[in-house]
């Protein structure tokens, strides 16, 4: 029978004729008509094999009919007919086992010979309606470690694990069910489904569980999401200890950025690494399994703590405390920012019973607030975890008021597309890949913000490709908002948008742009008459986007605490350094440097790495700190030994 099967799915036939196909196949080599039928689990994959040998060959009639049961169910969510008659047939032992036993067989993986080469599956296509029908009865029995189980299992197959086929309909089961979870770590796991998967159709069904999820308790989904945030077992002090042997391992939350591992011994003696004696041990092993989990719930908590800056939401003092600054993980993200609170912009600490709290934005903010904050920020060495006192704030223009519906501010940019596309990605933009096929000439990305009641999208086209015919390049165009209406959105003018929503939206244009301009790279003025170097030398010493002229605000203050204070001043663009050999200007923006007199251009690909030591407010795409390197470095240009750089600033030396 398996040749035949690995014939039929060898052959090119569409999906679902071939899943009839291989059911047809198994009827016809049936020869027993009472035992289970070979269609209700094909041996084609080794997960309905570990089903086959548990079931034996005359499993209990009972089991016969559970899986008949569930091969029945042909769509992502059951009906509440198929749902009633599943618990009916979960009730003996030997069914709940036999649920158990096909959860924990998900994670076998099937090697497939094709004529394309060899496929990694999790389930054949004969066997993915019952599949999905085992996802739901283990959702139905809250089986033991259902959601680590469900959220593993939709990774698998929504393509996010390159090296296993994907499988839209068996990951659609997955996020489903883990949205009829009724445990909170579900709806954290689809929060990080949500930010991982990148299928449209999938994150849609993410969308529609958190929805019904919320619907059910009578919340929002943002509501529902901050009450799902694990604590993994920390204490209110972001530490869990465990004793390995004759040691204390101490796991511990101690920043927005950091989790840390260490250990103390018998004598009280503390050591950051693992001794010798427990490298090996499963408690180990176990703590280090956990350290991975709270970073990634960290760095998914700094993610929805930064969107919540398009959300007008005031919380309660009692539950923010609560969800928020006493979190054992939330907590690590909220007390490193600013509040309001009543009104009155303070830190988490000054916050009082009674009084109602929402995040703090400079753009509601008076000029002499934010400046105050920022040189808080920078006096008390505080490192946010993410842009908050030196965030950048945007401001619709006298000429988007005369285009209207859409604006220019960022078009006509030439950036790096591969680079673009992976930047697009990490800020959770929607976009597709240009390419020399139809309808890859150019794209419009999108991003959904103020949880989903508003969309910005960013159009951009084909600059240049390669020998290859693959798009390296790309022209930047405009950005337009749509508001939600019902189920669809539609199109508004910029003048309707909410201020935070369109400063946050702009603030993801620039940062795209300024990170992936040509404009970045020290090396294009090598490539002599390549049609985009007037873009290039006008943009790398241009006037200055908001992303840069905070940037300089933030230099003007760290600045002064620098060895090389007495050697740099700031102009309206420039960091200028005067060193031994020559003066250099360095563009806020771009980073590019310019020789004086003659603004001759000095090409560093890399600086020394900045000293550890020196605080910065935020790293944002590391120009703050590639500035300040370059600035230490031409400082002292007499000790430089880089050949490259000596020799260019030789020939601008006079003789």
């Amino acid at each position: 029978m398996k040749p035949l099967i690995q014939a039929v799915t060898d052959s090119g036939v569409e999906a679902g004729k071939r899943r009839r196909l291989h059911r047809l196949i198994a009827s016809v080599f049936q020869t027993d008509p009472e035992a289970l039928p070979l269609s209700a689990l094909v041996l084609c994959d080794e997960w309905a094999m570990v089903l086959r040998d548990h079931l034996g060959d005359t499993p209990a009639a009972e089991l016969v009919r559970l899986v008949d049961h569930l091969c029945a169910l042909n769509g992502p969510r059951p009906t509440k007919a198929w749902r009633k008659r599943c618990l009916e047939l979960l009730r003996p032992d030997g069914a709940k086992e036999l649920v158990r036993v096909a959860l924990g067989a998900f994670d076998r993986i099937t090697e497939w010979n094709t004529h394309w080469g060899t496929a990694r599956l999790t389930v054949s296509d004969a066997n993915v309606d019952v599949a999905r029908g085992f996802v739901w009865a283990a959702t139905l029995l809250q089986a033991e470690n259902v959601v680590p189980a469900l959220t593993e299992l939709a990774l698998r197959t929504a393509g996010v694990r390159r090296d296993v086929r994907e499988d839209l309909k068996l990951a659609g089961a997955a996020i489903n069910a883990l949205g009829d979870c009724g445990d909170p770590a579900a709806m954290e796991s689809l929060w990080w489904l949500q930010r991982t998967i990148r299928h449209r159709a999938l994150r849609k069904q993410v969308d529609t569980a958190l929805n019904a999820a919320a619907a059910r308790q009578g919340i929002t989904p943002g509501r529902l999401l901050e009450r799902s945030v694990p604590d993994h077992g920390l204490g209110p002090d972001g530490t869990l200890k465990r004793t390995i042997g004759d040691w204390t391992a101490v796991l511990a939350v101690e920043d927005a950025m950091t989790v840390r591992l260490g250990f103390r011994s018998p004598d009280g003696t503390t050591v950051g690494t693992a001794p010798a004696a427990l490298k090996e041990t499963a408690d180990l092993k176990a703590l280090k399994a956990l350290r991975k989990e709270i970073r990634q719930t960290l760095s998914a908590e700094r993610a929805r703590l930064e969107g919540l800056f398009t959300v007008d939401r005031a919380w309660p003092y009692e539950e923010w405390a609560r969800y928020y600054r006493d979190h054992p993980i939330t907590g690590a993200v909220a007390r490193g920012l600013i509040w309001e609170v009543d009104g009155r912009s303070s830190l988490p600490a000054e916050a009082e019973p009674g009084s109602h709290v929402r995040l703090w934005h400079p753009a509601r903010a008076t000029v002499e607030e934010v400046v105050a904050w920022r040189e808080t920020v920078t006096e008390r060495r505080l490192r946010q975890p993410f842009k908050q006192a030196f965030r950048e704030i945007y401001l619709r223009t006298p000429a988007e008021e005369r285009t209207r519906v859409y604006s220019n501010r960022f078009a006509a940019h030439i950036v790096d597309h591969p680079r673009l596309y992976a930047l697009l990605k990490e800020r959770d933009w929607q976009t597709n890949w240009l390419g020399p096929f139809d309808g890859g000439y150019d794209a419009e990305a999108k991003k959904e913000l103020a949880e989903g009641a508003w969309r910005v999208r960013f159009r951009y086209e084909t600059a240049a490709v390669d020998a290859g015919h693959e798009v390296i390049l790309a022209a930047t165009d405009q950005v337009r908002f749509d508001r939600r209406e019902g189920r669809a959105f539609r199109q508004v003018d910029l003048a309707e948008v909410p201020p935070l929503v369109f400063s946050e939206a702009m603030r993801d244009v620039d940062l795209f742009v300024a990170v992936t301009s040509i404009a970045t790279d020290p090396e294009w003025v090598d490539r002599g008459e390549d049609p985009h170097h007037a873009y290039w030398r006008e943009t790398s010493f241009g006037v200055l986007p908001p992303s840069a002229q905070v940037r300089r605000d933030a230099l003007a203050r760290l600045l002064p605490r620098t060895a090389v204070a007495d050697r740099c001043t700031l102009t309206d663009r420039f960091l200028v350094v005067r060193g031994d050999l020559c003066t250099y200007k360095i563009h806020l923006g771009s980073a590019n440097i310019l020789m004086d007199p003659g603004d001759v251009y000095l090409c560093i690909v890399s600086a020394r790495k900045r000293d550890a030591r020196l605080f910065l407010p935020f790293e944002e795409n590391g120009q703050l700190s590639l500035i300040l390197s370059k600035a230490f470095l031409l400082a002292n240009d007499s000790t430089i030994t880089d050949e490259a750089i000596l020799r260019q600033i030789q020939r601008k030396r006079p003789a």
